[in-house]
């Protein structure tokens, strides 16, 4: 017999722990283990092999502990069907082995009701003593005790199956804490905090639980949202973040075939691999995970694609009987990404298909910032960012860029700073890497050539605005104002997350300008002008399709601002006939009255040169307000060639203001002042070159007024 001092030994310097008791049966100095103890030491029968003690206070008592149990036998036969209490199988345990020693990946041998079985030990947790039940970790060695869990699992094939365990988390992360920088994720904390509660929640705990609860897991998630937004890179970080099987990557146009049947066989092969091993573990399978991109290729509204062969029909059908159909699986989690929902068949959405459906949606002034940290990470590293660079003042000033659009701002800027360090005439020239800094200035001058497609078309309104806005009076300061209130009202009031205005008047009036100058000033991150010279030649369909893709677009950002040019316009009217198109008609009244989304405001301003038109085609009843721009009268036309420096003296005004026909518009003003400047030869950038009273009167004889 042994004389350690201690029951614990280490045999033959494995990692593994044994308790020793005194037998009468062994010869002195000798030791006796079974032949799955001889196998996992690496030992035959009479052996020679070192023996040392072990302290068994030096470690923790082990509070759960994961294991895999098998069948075990000599002979190869065929299992029959076993169900297991876990808590019963647990008592056994702790009966048998309770003040063992037990190690990572050893295996025990022990017998129940009548039969072998062999468990290997998976993962062995403790609190070490710690006050919070739930602070636990990992360890490599540790005390098995009496008030020990044992969470078990099953092999496939074994005829094994647990009931009533425990609900102990299942680690189907590889990591315990996400650190979304880390894993290039910006700007999208809440949307995967979503995604996680009602995709993967549900999938920590155990199957019997959910057996007792009546659920089963989600197996679809659809994340929506504009371009560039994050929605492929969320979902290919989840793939790398999950335990076990790699997930299946698949584009949506790659399904298709031009063979017959093939598109439909391609739909089925990606659920091959999850049918096989749930119909040998049922829910004690592993999570297969199948990522669409682009899905909205192969799953559009069935009946809208107009082909012979009715393909896309199918195609939908096929995934919809392996999603939800009578032989559903539960061990399968589909994740689609679209940037056009709408085209998405109605019953993928329902529930128990892709019904978690979260919209990925611009960042905001937080995840700006933390996508710009993230892609000048390295930079700030590796000392190429400037102290200059203010990455928080960066974040307010880019609103509405998408995370792609960031990304490319970031791309631009040091293209700046290593331009500078470029000398064309010579491209052998030696770089000083020291010198390479991006400063703030890269980022501002980035800027102007990254343009957010869901921002502010700056380009677009200035050109309605070319010659500025002339404050020409009271009438002027009054309608500014009144615009100026509604602009306030739309951010700031929690009632009317839509306000829309109708700017009428004579044609030349400025509404226009007016209209584009509001936008400007509002500071409104996206700002969208629906014209009709942006339609020319379009159809009826085309335009009200473009009219509403403009309004969904808008829904996209917090705050949006929404121009409808030239209403008349838009709606084909003639005076002769007359004619009009009811189809937009219909889409501008319907947008008009459409709330915005929760957390979206709204503001639409119209303009029109015909208000007794749109007042018999009820469009000025569907505006909240109705503002009149008029014409000028003298003393308003004097104020604007006053402000224009026209002529030299008020009295060579006067005259001039004399010779206007009565309410000229004030764009017919700054045309014949322009036309006047021009006789008189000035040119270049004399813009405010005085104009002589004869010249004025020149021009107004030959244009007839």
């Amino acid at each position: 017999m042994l004389h350690l001092g201690t029951p614990y030994v280490r045999l033959g310097g494995s990692d593994y722990v044994y308790l020793v008791k005194p037998s009468d049966v062994l010869l002195p100095g000798s030791i006796g283990l079974s032949a799955t103890q001889r196998k996992l030491v690496k030992v035959s029968s009479g052996d020679m092999l070192p023996v040392e003690g072990f302290d068994a206070g030096i470690i923790s008592q082990v509070s759960v502990v994961h294991a895999k149990i098998v069948p075990f036998s000599t002979k190869k036969l065929v299992h029959e069907e076993k169900e297991f209490d876990a808590k019963e199988l647990t008592r056994h345990l702790s009966s048998r082995f309770s003040g063992h020693v037990l190690t990572v990946n050893q295996t025990i041998l022990f017998e129940f009701i009548g039969s072998n079985y062999l468990m290997t030990v998976n993962d062995l947790m403790t609190n070490s003593g710690s006050i919070d039940p739930n602070d636990i970790q990992s360890v490599h060695t540790g005390l098995f005790g009496a008030d020990a869990e044992v969470v078990f699992e099953t092999q496939p094939g074994t005829g094994i199956k647990i009931v009533n365990q425990k609900a102990i988390n299942t680690q189907i992360f590889k990591h315990k804490e996400f650190n979304f920088e880390a894993l290039g994720i910006g700007g999208l904390d809440a949307q995967f905090e979503k995604i996680f509660r009602r995709a993967f929640a549900s999938r920590i705990f155990p199957p019997d639980m959910l057996e007792r609860l009546g659920i089963h897991h989600v197996k679809g998630v659809l994340l929506h949202g504009p371009p560039g937004t994050g929605k492929t890179l969320i979902a290919r970080q989840i793939g790398k973040m999950l335990n076990g099987r790699e997930p299946k990557v698949v584009n949506g146009p790659e399904i298709l075939s031009k063979y017959v049947g093939a598109s439909e066989e391609n739909v089925r092969k990606l659920f091959e691999e999850a049918e096989r091993e749930y119909q040998e573990m049922g829910d004690a399978s592993e999570l297969h995970v199948i990522i669409f991109d682009e899905i909205d290729a192969i799953c559009k509204q069935r009946g809208s694609v107009q082909s012979g062969t009715g393909v896309h029909d199918t195609v939908v059908n096929q995934l919809l009987t392996k999603i939800d159909g009578v032989d559903a699986l539960n061990n399968i989690l589909l994740i689609g990404m679209t940037n056009r929902k709408d085209m998405l068949d109605d019953a993928l959405l329902r529930p128990g298909r892709l019904e978690v459906q979260v919209e990925i949606g611009l960042p905001d002034d937080a995840g700006r910032l933390q996508i710009l940290q993230i892609h000048t990470a390295k930079m700030t590293k590796n000392s190429f960012l400037a102290e200059d660079v203010d990455l928080y003042e960066l974040a307010t000033r880019t609103k509405n860029f998408s995370g792609a659009e960031l990304e490319g701002l970031v791309k631009s800027a040091a293209s700046f700073a290593l331009n500078r360090q470029i000398d064309v005439n010579n491209l052998n020239k030696v770089i000083d890497e020291d010198s390479i800094k991006v400063s703030m200035q890269d980022f501002v001058t980035a800027m102007e050539e990254v343009i957010p497609a869901f921002g502010a078309t700056v380009d677009a309104l200035n050109s309605y605005r070319i010659h500025g806005m002339v404050d020409y009076g009271a009438r002027f300061q009054q309608i500014v104002s009144s615009c100026k209130t509604l602009v306030k009202q739309v951010e700031s009031s929690d009632n009317n997350p839509i306000v829309t205005a109708l700017l009428h008047g004579p044609p030349g009036s400025g509404k226009t300008a007016l209209a584009a100058t509001i936008a400007l000033e509002s500071g409104f991150p996206l700002v969208k002008t629906v014209s009709a010279e942006s339609m020319v030649g379009m159809s009826e369909s085309a335009k009200c399709h473009k009219i509403a893709k403009m309004f969904d677009d808008a829904y996209k950002s917090p705050l949006s601002f929404i121009i409808l040019d030239d209403i008349e316009r838009l709606l084909e009217y003639v005076p002769i006939g007359p004619r009009f198109s009811n189809s937009v008609l219909q889409t501008i009244l319907v947008l008009l009255k459409k709330p915005p989304p929760e957390g979206r405001r709204l503001f639409v301003m119209g303009t029109t040169s015909n208000g007794m038109v749109m007042e018999d085609m009820d469009v000025t009843s569907t505006f909240n307000v109705q503002i009149h721009v008029p014409q000028l009268d003298r003393s308003e036309m004097k104020r604007v060639l006053v402000h224009q420096r026209a002529f030299a003296s008020e009295a060579e005004t006067d005259v001039a203001v004399q010779e206007l026909p009565d309410h000229t518009s004030i764009k017919r003003l700054l045309l014949l002042l322009d036309l006047a400047r021009q006789a008189q030869g000035c040119v270049g950038d004399e813009d405010f070159s005085s104009v002589t009273v004869a010249t004025w009167t020149t021009v107004m004889r030959d244009l007839g007024l």
